[in-house]
């Protein structure tokens, strides 16, 4: 099975007279040319030409240092590079390690590259060398070099070989499966194959049998396997890795093995196209075709796991929890994640978004969170880790669409589950401090302003036995112009919270600041959300007139007093319950400017006399008709 290329790009580039315009006309015609031009048009050679059915087209150089531009531009736009030497000219082969390989890099022409060596028909015969020993060193040192082959187009040997090779290098590329260094198969490729594996192990008994070899390779290569041949795999198996067959059949370690073998032989066809039958792309990572996406009709719509995704990931946990302590430990969670391209969760915002346990563990809440907030932020990543880890339902019965919060509004209530709160307000606030006390952290005085976005996900307990997912966004100062600078930036947000240190006046003036600029970014692009205003710090002396200013600020702007806490003094004011209320009720809580109340207002108003002229227009219908009723029988009667 192919890629899903429909065309590839060969460049072809080395010194002057080292054979490329003949090489690519006898390629194109099979007929050495007598006089080549010194740089050819771009020539196609159509797919018939190739077992994979790709057309591909090749573009000629020239090595001359006025061309150097267009040089550049060609190897940025090629999907393999052929770098040529002559095999009778010593100095063009030394020439590619000492110029050519190394303008490769400093282009970042990251592609295949293919060695020819050309006019493999005028080497001299009394100095015979291997193709091995003139090659290794360079492709010892310069690992991008896919392989290498000598030509002759003058006699037409090897020459069709040459953009076979170039192909192959970009259709079943070796880079993503192999190390070539360490003559072992790559991470990404093992966890692919290993998932392939236990999908094909239908009966769970960790070995694949007789008749899943014979399933599985009727899937890959629409062909049964006969026993006799399976008979052969085994032994080829046993032979070189005995621990690779066992009474039930082959093993994961056998088939990883099987594998490797086929890509140290050079058939790495085969085992890309294993991969792609199972929906596999260049980089190993599911194709996005295979995952069925929810597309968002608006910016304020979000994505959320369906409670049967939602089950489905508990019984994930109580499988890995091995030794149900309630929690899934570091090495159970690399477990869990080995059949996908990687643990998604290593990276930020991931990372540290969760409450983990002294040894790295996660609780069912914080696994759930995490699933929660990958699936809000990167649906398709959400869905792709969830297929990687053993979902086999219908992909499109994981993921949620919710109703628009514009709707939610109107209606004054939410379905969501999940809510995301964007956590405004100046430096050393304590928004981190608020953060970190979501996930029951304890607090610290060592303080470090924020650079970045963080996140904080844990699951609210409410009254009546609801739970809601809380994400808390923290925007650092320095970030919310960044942010404000796109007009749907408030339509991801359910509620937004200002942060202000009680103790310190200016600290108030500017949360008071970030507040109303939020506030008339929701005005103008009509994504306003309800807001509150948090006085951190509790445990300090607050400044003297802080009640009352804040208490004004509140009232100017038409939202619930402030919310005083303590993360020092582990005061929180139920402060989390009283966010997902806000983001809960989408009709409350959202402030007004005075500008805002007044456009409000005038609309009303225009609204209102619109409606009446709509009224009194269609009285007059009414009027008017019924006047030509009454003259219409007037008539008849005379």
């Amino acid at each position: 099975m192919a890629s899903s290329r429909t065309n590839v790009r060969v460049a072809i580039v080395g010194d002057r007279g080292t054979g490329k315009s003949s090489l690519i006309a006898a390629a194109a015609s099979e007929i050495f040319p007598d006089h080549a031009p010194p740089v050819l048009p771009p020539t196609r050679l159509p797919a018939d030409f190739f077992p994979d059915g790709v057309p591909l087209t090749i573009i000629d150089t020239s090595s001359s240092l006025e061309s150097r531009g267009r040089l550049a531009e060609e190897l940025k736009r090629a999907d393999a590079v052929v770098l040529t030497y002559a095999c009778d000219q010593p100095a063009t082969l030394d020439h590619l390690s000492t110029f050519w390989l190394h303008e490769l890099r400093r282009l970042e022409v990251k592609v295949p590259v293919i060695v020819v060596g050309c006019k493999l028909d005028l080497r001299d015969e009394r100095h015979p060398m291997s193709l091995e020993q003139v090659v290794a060193p360079i492709m010892r040192q310069f690992r991008e070099i896919e392989t290498c082959i000598e030509c002759s187009a003058a006699n037409l040997v090897q020459v069709p070989e040459v953009f076979y090779y170039a192909q192959k290098a970009v259709l079943h590329p070796t880079a993503p499966l192999f190390d070539q260094e360490t003559q072992a198969l790559k991470p990404r490729c093992i966890r692919a194959l290993k998932r392939i594996f236990i999908l094909c192990d239908r009966d769970m008994d960790g070995a694949l049998n007789d008749d899943e070899l014979n399933e599985f390779q009727v899937k890959c290569f629409n062909a049964p396997l006969q026993p006799a041949e399976i008979g052969c795999v085994k032994r080829v198996v046993q032979e070189q890795l005995p621990e690779g067959i066992n009474e039930l059949g082959l093993t994961l370690t056998g088939f990883l093995f099987l594998h490797a073998l086929f890509i140290e032989k050079g058939r790495l066809e085969t085992v890309w196209t294993v991969l792609r039958k199972f929906g596999y792309d260049d980089d190993i990572k599911l194709k996005r075709d295979q995952l069925s996406i929810p597309s968002k009709r608006a910016p304020d719509q979000s994505v959320e796991l369906t409670s049967e995704a939602v089950e489905f990931l508990k019984g994930v946990f109580s499988l890995y929890d091995t030794d149900k302590d309630g929690t899934l430990r570091h090495s159970e969670l690399e477990d869990l994640f080995s059949t996908a391209p990687e643990s998604p969760w290593d990276e930020e915002p991931y990372k540290d978004a969760v409450e983990r346990t002294a040894l790295g563990g996660i609780s069912l809440n914080g696994f759930l969170s995490e699933w929660g907030l990958m699936t809000l932020l990167n649906p398709a990543q959400s869905l792709a880790n969830l297929i990687y880890i053993g979902y086999t339902s219908d992909p499109a019965s994981a993921l949620a669409l919710t109703r628009r919060r514009s709707h939610d509004r109107k209606k004054q209530h939410t379905d969501r589950n999940v809510f995301q709160c964007f956590v405004f307000g100046p430096k050393s606030a304590g928004k981190s401090a608020l953060l970190n006390s979501f996930l029951g952290r304890p607090f610290s005085d060592n303080y470090t302003s924020a650079t970045e976005d963080h996140y904080a996900v844990n699951i609210v307990h409410q009254l009546g036995g609801t739970k809601k997912t809380i994400v808390l966004r923290e925007i650092p100062e320095d970030g919310v112009k960044k942010l404000m600078s796109y007009k749907e930036s408030l339509a991801a947000c359910d509620v937004a919270v200002f942060v202000y240190d009680s103790s310190d006046e200016y600290s108030l003036k500017r949360a008071s600041e970030l507040l109303t600029e939020v506030t008339r970014q929701g005005e103008e692009s009509g994504f306003g959300v309800p807001s509150l205003l948090i006085a951190a710090k509790d445990d300090l002396n607050s400044y003297p007139m802080e009640t009352r200013d804040s208490a004004k600020i509140c009232q100017d702007l038409g939202i619930d007093a402030p919310i005083h806490l303590s993360v020092k003094g582990r005061d929180l004011n139920n402060v989390f319950s009283r966010i997902v209320k806000a983001a809960g009720h989408p009709h409350l809580s959202v402030p007004e400017t005075e500008i805002g109340r007044t456009n409000k207002h005038y609309r009303q108003l225009v609204n209102r006399s619109l409606m009446l002229v709509s009224v009194g227009t269609a009285v007059a219908v009414v009027g008017l008709a019924g006047y030509r009723a009454y003259a219409a029988r007037k008539n008849t009667s005379n």
